[in-house]
Parts: structure tokens; C-alpha cells; sequence
């Protein structure tokens, strides 16, 4: 199951796509609207969102890393800075963790605590966003 935050909380993707969105519509909107709505949401929300991976999740549990809505806001300013300057795979450093992010996929890879990270080595990285 993977994770996806929404204006700073986060949500098993389940949940999301569970939400029974459409149910509210009073009259069956065509084909051609929804696809349009879709696209529509999706370039609205782009830059508020982003996902984090079940590997990211599990490592984030395992090692007690805590995230509230404020921190989930920065990594997202994160994310979006480095996609603002074309950042592909970027290391993203806040407070004790390091992030490892798709800025494609708005996905977070991997998270490590700064007691986990001592000899790591972060490859496969484009950028690195100090927040």
C-alpha cells in the first residue's frame, strides 16, 4: 500500500481511492467531462501533493521518524524547488532525515534518520534540497 499526502496529511492510497468522489454528482457527467476533471484536478494538485512510497513508509516507522502537517508542508516546498529547477532524483535534508525523492513520480524513495545514515552512501541522485 502506498502513502500519498494531501495539503499536509498523509493518506494510505486506499482510503484515496476509495472515497466515493463521484456519488455526490446529482446528474451522470459525460465521459469527455471526467477526463477533463481529472486532468484538471491533477494539474491543480500537483504541487500540493506528494506520495511516499510502502519501502519509505516502512523505514519511516521502523525508525520512529515523526512527521506533522508543517513538516510535511517543507518536504513538499522541497520537492517542488527541486522540480522548479529540473531535479530528476533528489537527496532532500530536513531536520535529522535524509529523504531520497522521485521529483518525477512527486514520490518519496527512501527515509533515513541521522543514526541510520553515518557510512551510508546516497547514489542515483541529481540534486540535493537543504530545507
Amino acid at each position: 500500500m502506498g502513502y500519498r499526502v494531501i495539503n499536509g496529511q498523509l493518506f494510505p492510497v486506499d482510503k484515496i481511492l476509495n472515497n466515493s468522489y463521484n456519488e455526490n454528482v446529482k446528474s451522470s457527467p459525460k465521459k469527455t467531462d471526467l477526463d477533463f476533471e481529472k486532468i484538471l484536478d491533477k494539474s491543480i494538485n500537483k504541487n500540493e501533493n506528494f506520495s511516499i512510497s510502502n519501502h519509505a513508509a516502512a523505514r519511516i516507522k521502523e525508525r520512529n521518524i515523526n512527521f506533522n502537517e508543517v513538516d510535511m508542508k517543507k518536504i513538499n516546498d522541497g520537492i517542488n524547488k527541486a522540480d522548479e529547477k529540473g531535479a530528476k532524483d533528489c537527496l532532500i535534508l530536513y531536520k535529522d532525515v535524509a529523504l531520497v525523492a522521485s521529483i518525477k513520480n512527486r514520490t518519496i524513495i527512501t527515509a533515513v534518520d541521522k543514526e541510520n545514515s553515518k557510512d551510508n552512501v546516497f547514489t542515483n541522485i541529481d540534486s540535493v534540497v537543504l530545507l
